[in-house]
């Protein structure tokens, strides 16, 4: 179950927690990486610990330019792309009488005009081979709002509107369109919160945990593969129960 093997899979923000796990988990099952972020020496280490059929390409997702050539360039690497996953994010949080322009336009561009972007560029080859899995990364934060996040909460909820939407454009050329929505995931970020801080978030977890990055990673394979492949406009939610839409 869940064979990718050769699928060509391009994910943006690899180099975060999340999107290092996601490269990790598509490599297992087979699948040959494209890896897109904003530094370069993390991009190396990952392709040097994968190994063979992973390339690496320094992208800055609020760049147009960038864009257009992150998709020629993997385009080129291996002929193909099956499979892309739209995972990098930004925050910038405020209050909303506080926001600031620049904060709001930020998150809204790289969060959401981005992936639209790269998604449009990279949809062209999956349907003209009638085949494609085009996955965004939101948040739990898009379906329930969070006090000082509107711009990201914004971008996140946006997406599931922008997902359905293209994914009754494509469906009948073999491509689905998904979204996953992770709940408090245990990260590099999560780390710097305080003990009280990470017990107040937990004690409102139906599972008494935070999440972990394996868990969002299980979901990309899943919806990558062909036993998905009734599956599409939908969101998976992985949040411990915190949420239950």
């Amino acid at each position: 179950m869940f064979n990718l093997k050769d699928k060509v899979t391009l994910i943006t923000g690899a180099t975060g927690g999340i999107g290092m796990s996601i490269a990790r988990k598509m490599k297992q099952s087979g699948a040959k990486l494209i890896l897109s972020g904003t530094r370069r020496n993390v991009l190396s280490d990952l392709k040097l610990e994968l190994g063979n059929d992973v390339e690496i390409i320094t992208t800055d997702l609020n760049s147009s330019n960038d864009i257009l050539n992150l998709a020629k360039q993997a385009e080129d690497s291996f002929g193909q792309i099956d499979i892309l996953i739209n995972n990098a994010g930004v925050n910038a949080d405020n209050l909303f009488l506080r926001m600031k322009d620049e904060e709001w336009d930020k998150v809204i561009n790289l969060n959401l005009s981005a992936p639209m972007r790269l998604t449009r560029q990279v949809i062209r080859g999956m349907l003209k081979r009638r085949y494609g899995r085009v996955i965004f990364i939101s948040s739990v934060v898009g379906y329930t709002g969070n006090a000082g996040q509107s711009n990201y909460a914004a971008s996140k909820s946006a997406l599931a509107g922008f997902t359905k939407s293209i994914a009754l454009e494509v469906a009948s050329r073999g491509i689905t369109c998904n979204l996953i929505a992770p709940g408090f995931i245990s990260t590099p970020m999560t780390d710097r919160l305080s003990d009280e801080q990470k017990k107040n978030i937990v004690i409102n977890i139906p599972v008494n945990r935070l999440g972990n990055v394996d868990d969002i990673s299980n979901g990309c394979v899943y919806l990558a593969s062909d036993e998905a492949s009734f599956i599409t406009g939908t969101t998976l939610h992985i949040n411990g129960g915190m949420s239950m839409i």
